[in-house]
């Protein structure tokens, strides 16, 4: 064989596979024969824009089998946007089946705004119960009660676009249980009526914004927890206590202190007395020097005082104080 022959046979090939792998007739035949047919240039332009042709004519094909009205150009649109087109074909079939009124331009909105649409279908089609943690709340006797909810909601497809989440239902029911318990009279009525919790909060719209509809609550459990009322009168009493201790020593401190500053005004006292007795025998010396006072005079003085000292201790009225 000639080398331009083998030249030909070689670019032949190569043109073959280059085709095969361009023209997907395959994937062009298995939609022919399942009734949602496709044109062979529009899965060209798939193909060279990188779009996953096998995976959107598969859904292309579920929808249409199951009595859905799309389009290959809307799927591959939501596959260019980073949607899920299997998530989103089945929501629809699940929706279609259960008589929900679902657009695929609903479906894929809430696809894009990150919510799950087929599980929301199905939470749709399917109620879904939620559990809400231990609430605490204490009742107007001061008692506390642990409760815990259980939530049945449906989802909205309605609302699934900006509508708050689980977590949103969770803290509204929680808060209502609180409010209905604090404002009942005795733990004793709650107790008895727990029923009463799920109506009032029931009534109370609490689904209202929501991606969910709420269908009922009930109240799975309620628990006795601590008498706070009397938890707080005996920590009131306690800081009472703590501050008349403070008050007492104060006064107390304030008394020391005062007692140490008449102590020391004594001494003061008994120096400045020491003192001046000191100056007494100055002063009699300087009195004999100068002549104002002799000593006949000085006698006199001393008898007089031995004489009235002696009449105090006759008379049992010593002046010098008793040690």
């Amino acid at each position: 064989m000639p080398a331009w022959g083998i030249v030909l046979i070689i670019i032949g090939v190569v043109t073959a596979l280059l085709l095969i792998w361009v023209i997907p007739f395959n994937i062009w035949f298995r939609a022919l024969v399942s009734g949602a047919p496709v044109s062979i240039p529009r899965l060209v332009g798939m193909r060279l824009r990188k779009i996953k042709v096998a995976m959107i004519i598969d859904a292309y094909i579920t929808g249409k089998k199951a009595g859905l009205n799309i389009r290959v150009e809307t799927l591959e649109t939501h596959y260019m946007a980073k949607g899920d087109v299997v998530k989103v074909v089945n929501a629809l079939i699940s929706a279609h089946s259960a008589k929900i009124q679902l657009d695929i331009q609903t479906a894929m909105a809430i696809d894009l705004a990150g919510r799950d649409v087929l599980n929301a279908v199905k939470v749709s089609v399917n109620p879904k119960v939620i559990v809400t943690p231990m609430i605490s709340a204490v009742a107007k006797d001061g008692i506390e009660l642990k409760s815990k909810a259980m939530i049945t909601v449906r989802a909205n497809i309605s609302r699934l676009i900006g509508g708050a989440g689980e977590e949103t239902i969770i803290a509204r029911v929680g808060e209502g249980i609180v409010t209905t318990i604090g404002s009942a009279r005795s733990h004793k009525d709650v107790l008895e009526n727990p029923d009463t919790i799920s109506k009032t909060v029931l009534q109370k719209g609490l689904d209202s914004g929501t991606a969910f509809e709420i269908l009922s609550i009930d109240i799975a459990d309620v628990d006795v927890g601590k008498n706070i009322g009397s938890q707080l009168q005996m920590d009131q009493a306690e800081a009472d206590k703590r501050i008349a201790q403070a008050k007492a020593e104060e006064r107390r401190a304030l008394a020391v202190a005062n007692e140490q500053e008449m102590k020391a005004k004594t001494q003061e006292m008994k120096a400045l007395v020491v003192a001046a007795e000191a100056e007494v025998p100055k002063a009699l010396a300087d009195a004999f020097r100068s002549g104002r006072l002799g000593v006949l005079d000085y006698y006199n003085m001393q008898n007089l005082q031995a004489d009235t000292a002696m009449r105090n201790a006759i008379g049992g009225t010593d002046s010098k104080p008793k040690k």
